[in-house]
């Protein structure tokens, strides 16, 4: 079976950022879908002490084929210094939702004059 849908993850500082990331993944057709979780609570080492902060969970849906555009795209719109892009395999899922996963994450086609 070949690989072809994938779940990446990030997150954010603020409900505000979360969403404006989500939406431009979306709009820009580099995700068919995103869900927002949070506040979540993260503890991490960051320059030699641990920190704690709030913060929200994004999860896109998207093909393999879209995965680096969208990668590209968390980091050039994140504020982070290193910011959290993981991506993880969909091995299986409900046909016709990985079908409209594929559909909407496909790039618009620009219009012919």
């Amino acid at each position: 079976m070949a690989l072809e849908f994938v779940q990446v993850s990030t997150t954010v500082a603020s409900q505000q950022a979360a969403a404006e990331l989500a939406r431009s993944a979306v709009e820009a057709r580099l995700a068919a879908c995103a869900q927002i979780a949070g506040p979540i609570t993260s503890i991490y080492w960051w320059l030699d002490s641990v920190e704690s902060a709030p913060e929200y969970v994004i999860w896109f849906k998207t093909t393999v084929e879209r995965y680096q555009d969208l990668e590209d795209h968390i980091r050039s719109g994140h504020t982070y210094d290193v910011p959290e892009v993981i991506c993880v395999p969909i091995v299986a899922g409900n046909p016709d939702y990985l079908s409209w996963v594929r559909d909407e994450s496909t790039a618009a086609e620009t219009p012919q004059d």
